[in-house]
């Protein structure tokens, strides 16, 4: 039993995961059943960099910024875990201390499940191992892809798949347009990216010109996904 409950959107949200829906049952409960619920308000630090991993994690709503610390001193956001995700596995099997920092980026709700519950788990599903090997392999298949964007295509295809992933993990339909929920600023697409955040502003004018996005305040809104799809492709 999870204590405290998720509401029916956080669990919604873990239980359609592509990850977690393709768990059998009987393992889907295991997991529930270990996992205590913890909420963070934005900002609020999950993991540091050195740090003794100790929880396994799953995403119930909102997102985790990871990120690291630049030969500058600057805090470089490398990636967002989205809900549905789950996360911080690897340094659980391997012993060694995290890689990377973790904060909660927006209010933000986890399934935490600590480390004895997650070496329980593992004794007593085998399936879990298998499980959790499909996950990493997928995140390195990721990796791949991510690398070889960055050194084969150019910025403007990369923005645009970049506002897909976004769009489908954080998009809230409104008639034709999608709203990502999801609040980023310039910088940080552009640390997603690799690039400037000059350049990728550039960019967003651009789609804008083009009607492709609808750039707000504090949100972007997707006017045209098959516009943004024809981009990502070229």
């Amino acid at each position: 039993m999870i204590t405290p409950p998720l509401t029916p959107d956080e669990r919604q949200n873990i239980e359609t995961g592509g990850w977690f829906s393709r768990l059998s049952p009987a393992l889907q409960q295991a997991i529930l059943s270990r996992s205590l619920v913890r909420r963070l308000a934005d900002g609020a630090p999950l993991a540091a960099r050195g740090a003794p991993a100790a929880e396994w994690c799953g995403v119930a709503r909102g997102a985790v910024r990871v990120s690291s610390v630049s030969l500058s001193g600057k805090q470089v956001s490398l990636t967002y875990v989205d809900p549905g995700t789950w996360f911080g596995d690897i340094a659980l099997f391997d012993g060694l201390p995290r890689t990377h920092d973790a904060d909660a980026h927006g209010e933000t709700t986890l399934l935490v499940v600590r480390k004895p519950d997650f070496h329980d788990l593992l004794s007593q599903h085998v399936e879990l191992y298998d499980a959790l090997l499909r996950l990493n392999c997928r995140r390195l298949r990721l990796m791949f892809d991510h690398y070889e964007d960055l050194n084969s295509r150019p910025l403007q295809a990369r923005l645009a798949k970049q506002l897909l992933l976004l769009a489908r993990s954080y998009g809230v339909e409104q008639g034709a347009e999608i709203r990502i929920g999801l609040q980023l600023a310039q910088e940080d697409l552009a640390q997603l990216l690799g690039a400037s955040r000059q350049r990728v502003n550039q960019e967003l004018k651009g789609f804008e010109r083009e009607g492709v996005v609808r750039v707000e305040p504090t949100r972007l809104v997707v006017l045209s996904r098959d516009k943004l799809m024809a981009i990502a492709d070229r």
